[in-house]
């Protein structure tokens, strides 16, 4: 029985390898299926040539953005230069006016001196006179404040007094005068402080 057996063994292995079923034909045939597949999917994942179009909508959209990024660059680069002239203006001015405040004390000496010369003293209080206008036109003010409250942010106290008449920390003289630019003290106010 074991040659039998045998026999019946071999047969059946030879019908399987002639038929077309077979273990042996089934492997090259999925190979080749498989092939097949991963060359469709290659074929399908490969990316198409962009149109002309698309090309051109592109290089639109990229322009555009280029085109928005120098607007916005060339907007702040303009705020941030008349941020720049605001600020830089009224110190420049306070600057000049400085340079001319001793010229203006001078003036005003001159013009409280006592003279003979009439048309002297005319001429004078006329310099002295363009001299404040101009001053009021730069916006530039004086800080003359006797017989008000003492500000140490708009004047220097260089000496004290006691007065009855003036009620406590008042200013009693003033000295020199202070000028200001809006808001900025170009020069302080030089007062005698009562009652302090």
């Amino acid at each position: 029985m074991n040659e039998e057996e045998k026999l019946r063994a071999d047969e059946a292995e030879e019908q399987k390898a002639e038929t077309p079923g077979s273990e042996a034909e089934n492997i090259p045939k999925a190979e080749e299926a498989a092939d097949g597949a991963s060359e469709e999917k290659a074929e399908e994942k490969a990316p198409e040539e962009p149109s002309e179009e698309e090309k051109l909508k592109a290089e639109n959209a990229e322009l555009r953005d280029k085109y928005l990024r120098l607007l916005a660059e060339f907007d702040n680069y303009r705020k941030r230069s008349v941020k720049e002239r605001r600020e830089i203006y009224p110190s420049a001015t306070a600057a000049a006016v400085e340079a001319f405040l001793p010229m203006a004390d001078n003036f005003e000496r001159a013009a409280l001196a006592e003279c003979s010369d009439e048309k002297y003293k005319a001429g004078v209080m006329m310099i002295m006179t363009q001299l404040q206008n101009a001053f009021k036109k730069l916006g530039v003010e004086e800080i003359s404040r006797a017989g008000e409250p003492f500000d140490p942010a708009l004047e220097n106290a260089v000496s004290q007094i006691t007065d009855e008449n003036l009620g406590e920390n008042v200013v009693a003289q003033v000295y020199q005068k202070g000028y200001k630019l809006g808001d900025k003290v170009i020069r302080h106010a030089t007062v005698v402080v009562a009652n302090c």
